[in-house]
């Protein structure tokens, strides 16, 4: 059956201080857990900033607010999430942007991190509310521009239907859960989610420039390392996704071309456009400044180790390391089949890595997973096989 408008009709967008008063209130009198989702405009601004938040409870129907003209502030609605459980769908995407305008939930439930742990084929909002409650949803807005200003009818009833069903979404999910004996697993992993603290930033960003491998010559590199940290400054101060200040083959194009002057930057592809042309100096200010950098401050050929080397190295540079993690992955992989659950989400493929890598010294293979941010639940599955993975011969 399609879902094609909200139960309660379209409610208007919330976008003033006395409308987001009485949502509070209204949603801190609603009952049971509340649907929570937002919208940004990935592909579109640099930042990664609500510009629309979707909530929905029980005896409170839905809101949704706007906070680009509330000052990206929407503090007066925490009071009404104190004890209550929020349910997002992928909910590590847009914790960061509602903590932003500050929000944060006591206690979560993530759709889409329940159905991995169930087993289910297909984990999208979209099949996942069609497989278990027998409903369709309209697609086609989700990558959409919502920075734009209005917003359409149409993309709000999207946004709308996308917490209509959440909870009761969640409700079906945490009972095949509990069927399964996996709805503790289930908690341990939500409350990851929700305390997980922000990434460690790339210690170089610049580095995954697509096309990047075509480059070998280190002043190439640091043309291209001057050319994105250009665009990225620029992209950061014109709030625009840097693809669209600058492609990626661009930069690439113009590090391989090696102008020696503003013009020649000009005529190649991209940079002879009417936009790119107004920025001629600006890009050939950043590659001049590459070309004269000595020698030692170039960039190396390769990123800082961060961990251990590529897998597809270990059998050469070390037979046991790589005996170690076949064995474990096939554990692992048996492990995936018995239980219905994705060998990722038995185990992070990094910890499983730099644990057959370096094996502790003390072959305490459970505290190395923990010290690694495993869940208790994954320690208790995992740890055996990664101990029988550790005594593997080459």
């Amino acid at each position: 059956m399609p879902l094609l408008a909200p139960a309660d009709g379209l409610p208007p967008v919330v976008a003033d201080r006395a409308a987001l008063s009485d949502v509070a209130e209204k949603l801190g009198a609603g009952t049971g857990p509340v649907a929570v989702d937002a919208e940004r405009a990935s592909g579109f601004r640099y930042s990664q900033r609500a510009y629309l938040v979707q909530l929905r409870r029980a005896g409170a129907g839905t809101a949704l607010v706007d906070p680009i003209p509330l000052g990206s502030d929407l503090h007066e609605l925490a009071p009404a999430f104190v004890g209550v459980e929020w349910v997002l769908h992928a909910a590590s995407q847009d914790l960061p942007c509602l903590a932003e305008v500050g929000l944060a939930p006591e206690s979560l439930f993530d759709t889409e991190l329940a159905g991995r742990l169930a087993g289910l084929p297909r984990v999208g909002l979209g099949p996942l509310v069609e497989q278990l409650l027998g409903l369709s949803l309209e697609k086609g807005h989700g990558a959409a521009d919502w920075s734009r200003r209005p917003l359409p009818d149409d993309w709000l009833v999207y946004a709308a239907l996308d917490v209509e069903v959440l909870v009761e979404l969640r409700d079906v999910l945490a009972d095949l859960l509990a069927e399964q004996g996996k709805l503790e697993w289930a908690h341990q992993e939500f409350e990851a989610v929700r305390t997980a603290g922000s990434p460690a930033p790339r210690a170089e960003p610049w580095r995954r420039t697509s096309g990047l491998h075509k480059i070998r010559k280190p002043r190439a590199l640091a043309a291209v390392r001057a050319l994105w940290e250009a665009r990225d400054r620029l992209a950061a101060e014109r709030d625009i996704a840097p693809g669209r200040v600058l492609p990626d083959a661009a930069i690439v194009d113009a590090a391989v071309t090696e102008p020696t002057s503003p013009g020649a930057l000009a005529a190649l592809p991209v940079f002879r456009g009417r936009s790119q042309r107004r920025l001629t100096s600006y890009w050939y200010a950043a590659l001049a400044q590459a070309a004269r950098l000595d020698p030692d401050a170039l960039p190396a050929p390769t990123a800082p180790a961060d961990g251990p080397p590529p897998v597809a190295r270990w059998a050469d540079r070390d037979p046991a390391a790589a005996a170690r993690l076949s064995a474990a992955r096939a554990g692992i992989a048996a492990l995936s089949e018995e239980w219905s659950i994705p060998a990722e989400n038995l185990l992070q493929p990094d910890l499983l890595r730099r644990v057959c890598w370096s094996p502790p010294e003390d072959g305490d293979v459970a505290g190395a997973l923990r010290a690694g941010g495993a869940r208790p639940w994954q320690v208790q599955l995992v740890a055996p096989i990664l101990d029988e993975a550790a005594h593997t011969s080459a």
